[in-house]
Order: structure tokens, then sequence, then C-alpha cells
């Protein structure tokens, strides 16, 4: 099961003016003057406004994932982006920005697009759908179907699928790297343990002298190390065992190519951590990638809340589900129904995204995580005083 990391807008982008491998500049720009100088430099400001907010959607989309796949950092690159559309989108450094562009995405800029059931910001890939073509997003035939009365929503169903949606007020933050800013090795645990271990089950499919590791339960043991030297002598690494950068960015770039995490048609992670809304009700007999999500988040929150029963990740809401919610509906104050209404999912969703952020974005061990209460209202981040 992929571990759930935390989708997050930027506050700042680096972006490589060139080819990857060109000798160029790079420059440092806020997200919102990253995006407000793609959207100008891409499309007319005198489209249709249903046209203008379904590319910028997209070209929030394509850069978020950029940086959360970490594709040109895991490469060796000291940058998240370029400026060649050859590669990536059209950033002209120093442009003047359209007026309405620079409103607009003042208003969406923490809005990606991505498959249901999937965490990552898709890859959402575009051209101008004139003299380039692509299985993305047509520009100009956007502005075409926005003429014909087409939602912005509907224009990017329309070329990325119906199994997408938005996730609007992602949460911003400065470039937080997947790599755990030290090495790890045995006797350690955490977040960026299981990670680890995500990662190395993963590529060992497509390796199959890597050995599973199994359970994946964030603790570096000798299994994981075992693994681990394995799949540095693969990949012509010192075989120590130990993760350190480069073993970490070998990891996280094999990872997301098997995941296809890059590219518009992709396996996906599954389990949402970023910001998603109240779909509506779940009751017995549901199933799909919503009930998934509910009972992983609940299986999390039992790690840490003794008083939260377990459930298995199923997809289908039944009697075991059901007995489940209505725990912790009785724990958490609320009616006790069995039913996922909004205020039940709000409440298990905040729960389990407040877990996720101490723990793995905070770099917490999981022991310090003790004698878990009643959830406190508000994301406890690092730094935060009670």
């Amino acid at each position: 099961m992929p571990i759930p990391l935390v989708p997050y807008v930027p506050d700042f982008i680096t972006v490589h003016l060139g080819a990857p491998d060109e000798d160029a500049q790079n420059v440092i720009v806020s997200f919102p003057d990253y995006i407000k100088n793609v959207a100008s430099s891409e499309i007319y400001p005198t489209w249709s406004e249903a046209a203008i907010y379904a590319n910028i959607y997209a070209q929030i989309s394509y850069a978020l994932n950029r940086v959360y796949t970490e594709y040109y950092r895991s490469r060796g690159y000291n940058f998240n982006i370029t400026s060649s559309t050859a590669y990536d989108q059209k950033f002209i450094y120093g442009r003047n920005i359209f007026e309405n562009i620079d409103r607009i995405v003042d208003d969406i800029f923490t809005t990606y697009i991505r498959r249901v059931g999937f965490i990552e910001p898709l890859a959402a890939k575009y051209c101008n759908g004139t003299t380039v073509t692509c299985e993305g997003l047509s520009q100009w035939g956007s502005e075409e179907l926005a003429r014909e009365g087409y939602s912005a929503i509907e224009i990017l169903k329309y070329y990325y699928g119906n199994n997408i949606e938005l996730v609007t007020n992602a949460p911003i933050a400065g470039i937080v790297s997947l790599y755990p800013g030290r090495a790890y090795r045995k006797g350690d645990t955490g977040g960026s343990v299981t990670l680890i271990q995500t990662f190395l089950n993963t590529i060992s499919g497509d390796y199959p002298l890597i050995p599973k590791i199994d359970p994946v339960d964030g603790v570096f043991g000798e299994n994981t190390e075992n693994a681990v030297s394995v799949f540095q002598q693969i990949f012509n690494l010192t075989p120590d065992g130990v993760v350190g950068r480069a073993t970490w960015n070998k990891m996280v770039l094999l990872y997301t190519g098997i995941k296809n995490l890059s590219e518009l048609v992709s396996e996906g992670q599954q389990y949402v951590s970023a910001d998603l809304q109240f779909p509506e009700s779940i009751t017995v007999g549901a199933v799909g990638p919503r009930v998934s999500s509910a009972q992983y988040f609940l299986l999390i929150i039992s790690k840490f809340d003794p008083r939260i029963n377990s459930v298995p990740v199923t997809g289908e809401f039944g009697q075991l589900t059901f007995e489940a919610i209505k725990n912790f509906q009785s724990v958490y104050g609320l009616d006790v129904t069995g039913v996922i209404d909004e205020q039940t999912w709000n409440t298990i969703y905040d729960t389990y995204s407040a877990i996720i952020n101490v723990v793995l974005r905070g770099g917490l061990r999981m022991e310090n995580v003790v004698e878990p209460t009643q959830y406190p209202g508000r994301n406890l981040e690092p730094g935060n005083r009670d």
C-alpha cells in the first residue's frame, strides 16, 4: 500500500531558463507568479473565462506534479522545472502579466487536478491543438468548447476523462524534499522508514532480486537493511544498507517511474492526504475509492488512538466498517449512526490529516506520538505549541 504523501503548493519554485542540460540561469519565483507567467505566455487573455480557468488548472497541476514527484531533483538537477516547452511549460522571465490572469491565478493557485482515488497532482499535459497535438488538453480546443457552453471542469473532463476532480485549498509550504535530511539505517523508525519500505516493495516488482519487506511497519530492521543493500548492489551504489541521499534519489526516481506518477496515464498513488471535500453520505453497501479512503483513515487513526477500532481496507462498506464508524462517532462525540455524513467525514479526515502532518512532515518517531486525545480542531504542524 503506497504511503500517503502530502501534496502542497510551494511558496516558491525554482525555474531553469532553458532545457534541463542547457547552461542557463535558475530563477526563484513565487508559485503564483510562476503560474501567472506561464498562463500569460501560453494562452490568450481574450479567451472565454471557462477556457482560461481550465488551462490554468492544468498548468497548476502540471507544475505541482513536477514538484511532488521531485522529477528533476531526483535526477540530480538543482531546480524544480524548466522553461523549455520541449520538456515543460513556457515561462518568459520578466514578462508582463495580463490583468485578468493575475486576478484568476490569485483566486485559484491552491487548486489542482487529480484522478479520483489518487493523491498526486495530475501530470496534466497539454498542447496548442493546432501545430502540435497530444493526448492531453488542446488549448485552442478548450476555447472552442468554452464557446459552446462548457464549464471549466467540463472542459477538463472532456480531455482528461470523467475520473478527475479538483482539490481546493491545498496547503502552502516551502519546498519540502521527500529526502528526510539525514541517512537512515538499521534501528531507525518513523514515517521516512515507511517511505523507504514502500519504495523498495514497489521497485521489487520490476527487480525481483530485491526481497519484499513484510510488514511495512516503519521499523528499519534486518529485512529492510538487506533489501536496501540488494537495491544498492543492483544500481551500483555503495552496498552499505544505509539510505543516504544518493540511494534515496535513486529510489524516488525509480518509484515515480514505475508508478508513472509524472505521466498523464499514471498507475497513481491511492489514498488522499490533501484537502478532500465531503462527497456524499456513505453507508452500508457502498463500494469504491471513497470507502477505501475512509477505511484507511480509520486504520491510521487507530494506530495512534487506542479507542478507535481499525478496519481492513477493502473498498467495501460492510458490517466491520459500519461498527468502526459507530465506534469513531461515539469516541469523537458525533451522532452514532454508522453513516459517514459530512460531519463524520470531516472529523475523520481532519484527525487523520493532523497525524500525517505531525508524523510524516514533522519527522517524529512513532514512539513519540503517545496518548492521543480529542482532535484539537486544527492541524498540528512543526513548531506548534499548546
